[in-house]
């Protein structure tokens, strides 16, 4: 089998403060083989106050406890109340009649990529979360609406936010204060716009850079991905009372579980699929891979929320098994993720995940809910979720129990927040947002990510008295260098979506003669030095997978051409690939004096050049192995024969 278990078991650790209760981390294994009950459901309480007596309800009491709060407001809510706590819906949605919020009882709003205000500024999101919170706190018991966005790589969605590189290029820093520090940042620009909640970090472990997916992933090793979880403390913080602060949110590990590891194949249409797709394997190797980062993320970092992935798991070891989507999984929703690994926040589908489930509305709804999801994330059939929901329950195909159960993780992250006693949106950070000292911290970043996979004749570090010949659109582009989830959902290539520094900017900036030529038909004569950036475009999810939409590993024919070109002109030769994961270099390499992954730096392209001229070392190592050929994918550290073209953790250092 060429995936090998990378970690037996998880060490001992310690829980942090918001936990209750102490104990060793389960290993792996026994994750799939020990059974804990599950907790009851709660009764409700015997009391006939109203909302209107105010501040005499035992809910709005901050001084008690939070199970104590929570258990007080479940029991004055109606079956519609709760059901509306389980149903999220997009901004867009309600912006138009925002009185829906009100009428379906809405626990929760998303923006989804390139959902923003006009203008897309600080105040103008602040504005727009609150005057959303103003119609949830409008019925009847004046629940608050729970706020979230993709702030995967910094606060995205907001043009002006600091873009930090993605989790693949943190993965390759090696640096979890680094990634925990870069985390604290988008959790203050993301709270001081009105959300409190985002839908990062991604635990996913990518075994196949193939997946369109693999820049959200801090690499192909569980054991380098739990070091990551840094970011966890650094949206959330590390003690109890830290989530109801204006520099932290609520966070989200995702996307439980296995959908860096699918495999690849035809799907049923003909074409080549990977993402939403299926990881094939046993229970063991599942606990050891795929499983292993949310249990640190439970037991250790105590993480408010999980989203369960669009992919399915099917089992090896288990004769007759079918592939099963993880949003019908009650074996891994509550068997395990919250019984036996013990997570006591709340989980979110993915966007209209539920539809994705065999049968009709009615059928994927039951199923999912008694699979154990929490939160349906609707984002615009949220009444025909809500009225779907209702129905069963009326028919007792979803029992009362199980919609206590999933009201009761929601409400307890709302008391947690803080939301009851501070709704609106705290504005002290907001003019933190996109600072110089924000930016100082992810050019650090991008600085710590690069990889120096080749540096003969000590090319590098680069005078900044030699003549420079720049070549490539990847070098002059703020939207290619910063991926997919930037501004909108997709990202998109140029220079006028958010401010930032290109990688050809910050070289100008330290170096005294520059030419640049995006096609490199600009004359070569007289240059000491030839940098060609190479790379992707932006992409998300689904439209990077090989065979959809162009995208490949292979480099392209431009990028291929413009090194030949260069490489063969100018003596000294440097290429920089900005990807979200590994190209196929094999045959380009020999014709380059230096080579080194820049991964998707963000909007601090000058990070590139601080390391590229020396002013700081080249230390990041590779955080997947780098294939050949697009053939030899998927190749892993631990294969049975393994022999990529670079090496997990291969990468060279140069002193200052």
């Amino acid at each position: 089998m060429r995936h090998q278990p990378l970690r037996g078991s998880l060490s001992r650790t310690r829980t942090t403060g918001r936990r209750r209760t102490a104990g060793l981390l389960l290993t792996a294994a026994a994750l799939v083989a020990t059974a804990v009950p599950a907790a009851p459901a709660l009764a409700a309480p015997d009391s006939t106050t109203t909302a209107s007596e105010g501040r005499a309800l035992p809910y709005l009491d901050p001084e008690l406890s939070t199970a104590h709060r929570v258990h007080d407001l479940l029991g004055r809510m109606t079956t519609a109340e709760k059901i509306g706590q389980m149903t999220q819906a997009e901004r867009g949605s309600v912006d138009a009649d925002p009185t829906r919020i009100t009428d379906l009882n809405l626990g929760s709003l998303l923006s989804g990529g390139g959902s923003t205000p006009t203008p897309n500024t600080p105040e103008a999101w602040a504005d727009m979360v609150d005057g959303y919170q103003r119609h949830a706190l409008a019925t009847r018991l004046h629940i608050p609406l729970l706020y979230g966005v993709d702030s995967v790589h910094g606060h995205g969605n907001l043009a002006g936010a600091t873009i930090f590189p993605h989790n693949i290029g943190m993965g390759a820093t090696r640096d979890p204060r680094l990634v925990a520090e870069e985390a604290h940042i988008t959790a203050t620009e993301t709270r001081a716009t009105g959300p409190q909640w985002v839908f990062a970090p991604c635990v996913c472990v990518a075994r196949d850079d193939r997946w369109g997916r693999t820049y959200e992933s801090f690499g192909e090793d569980p054991a380098l991905v739990q070091r990551m979880e840094s970011a966890i403390d650094g949206f959330q913080g590390t003690r109890e009372k830290d989530l109801t602060r204006s520099d932290r949110v609520l966070a989200t590990v995702k996307h439980y579980a296995g959908d860096g590891d699918t495999t690849y194949g035809t799907s049923t249409t003909g074409d080549y699929t990977i993402d939403r797709g299926t990881t094939i394997t046993s229970h063991q190797r599942f606990a050891a891979v795929d499983l292993a980062p949310y249990v640190t993320a439970v037991q250790v970092h105590d993480v408010g929320s999980v989203m369960p992935s669009y992919s399915s798991v099917q089992w090896t070891d288990v004769p007759g098994s079918q592939p099963v989507k993880m949003s019908a999984s009650k074996e891994l929703l509550t068997d395990v993720l919250k019984r036996k690994i013990g997570f006591e926040g709340f989980l979110i589908s993915d966007w209209d995940a539920v539809t994705q489930l065999p049968g009709d509305f009615a059928t994927q709804v039951r199923t999912s809910v008694n699979a154990g999801m929490d939160m349906f994330m609707q984002p615009y059939n949220a009444a025909q979720f809500e009225q779907t929901l209702t129905a069963e329950v009326a028919a007792g195909r979803v029992p009362m129990s199980r919609i206590d159960d999933a009201v009761s993780r929601i409400l307890r992250a709302k008391f947690q927040l803080g939301l009851f006693e501070h709704p609106f949106t705290d504005r002290s950070h907001i003019g933190t947002i996109g600072s110089p000292a924000h930016r100082a911290v992810a050019r650090r970043a991008v600085a710590a990510s690069q990889v120096l996979l080749k540096n003969d004749h000590r090319t590098l570090p680069l005078k900044p008295s030699q003549r420079i010949y720049v070549a490539g659109v990847n070098a002059d582009d703020l939207g290619n260098q910063a991926g997919g989830w930037t501004v909108t959902w997709q990202g998109q290539s140029g220079n006028t979506a958010f401010p930032g520094t290109t990688l050809l900017q910050g070289i100008r900036q330290q170096a005294k003669d520059v030419t640049y030529s995006a096609d490199a038909t600009a004359p070569t004569a007289g240059h000491d030095v030839g940098i060609v950036v190479v790379g992707e475009t932006p992409y998300a999810e689904g439209v990077g997978d090989v065979g959809t939409g162009g995208h490949t590993l292979n480099l392209s024919a431009t990028d291929r051409a413009n090194i030949d070109r260069v490489c063969s002109a100018i003596r000294t030769c440097v290429v920089l690939d900005v990807a979200g994961r590994p190209q196929i270099i094999t045959d380009q390499l020999p014709q380059t004096d230096a080579f080194v992954m820049s991964w998707l730096p963000g909007s601090e392209g000058a990070g590139v050049a601080d390391v590229l001229f020396g002013k700081r070392p080249f230390t990041g190592k590779l955080p997947v192995s780098w294939p050949r050929s697009e053939a030899q994918e998927p190749v892993n550290i631990g294969d049975a024969h393994y022999d990529p073209l670079f090496r997990y953790g291969y990468g060279l250092t140069t002193g200052r």
